[in-house]
């Protein structure tokens, strides 16, 4: 199997979602989990998904969090093979787009998938879910 796959889904998967798990500890700098992210019919899944204490994932949620009013330009975290970009919207909503790829040669694939969160609340909630999962052990 190689470093991540993507398929169709079946009939009927429409909801935009995205799933971390299988969270590992690589040493106390680095953290490994897999994400799986579905919409409209596709399911893509990567297995190892590196994030180092450097890499600030917790950090960027919280920011989007603390700045619940949002702003004009588009956020962007990016980690070789996941790159999530949080657009704030005009009707309360914080749009983060996940794209997973297997790799960056024309061969490999990535698949984008866009979830929708309320700004404030629903935001804080999603930074503190990430922020628990990173610190697992």
């Amino acid at each position: 199997m190689g470093p991540g796959r993507a398929r169709r889904a079946g009939p009927g998967a429409s909801a935009a979602s995205v799933r971390l798990f299988d969270w590992s500890r690589a040493d106390e700098y680095e953290t490994v989990f897999a994400v799986e992210a579905v919409a409209d019919g596709v399911r893509a899944r990567l297995e190892n998904v590196t994030v180092t204490v450097r890499d600030d994932m917790s950090g960027f949620f919280d920011g989007l969090a603390r700045d619940f009013r949002g702003g004009e330009e588009a956020r962007v975290r990016v980690n070789n093979d996941l790159v999530v970009t949080a657009a704030f919207g005009s009707g309360g909503q914080v749009f983060l787009s996940w794209m997973l790829r297997s790799g960056f040669f024309p061969g490999d694939w990535k698949c984008t998938v866009t979830t929708v969160t309320e700004a404030g609340e629903g935001m804080t909630a999603v930074a503190a879910d990430l922020r628990e999962f990173l610190r697992q052990g």
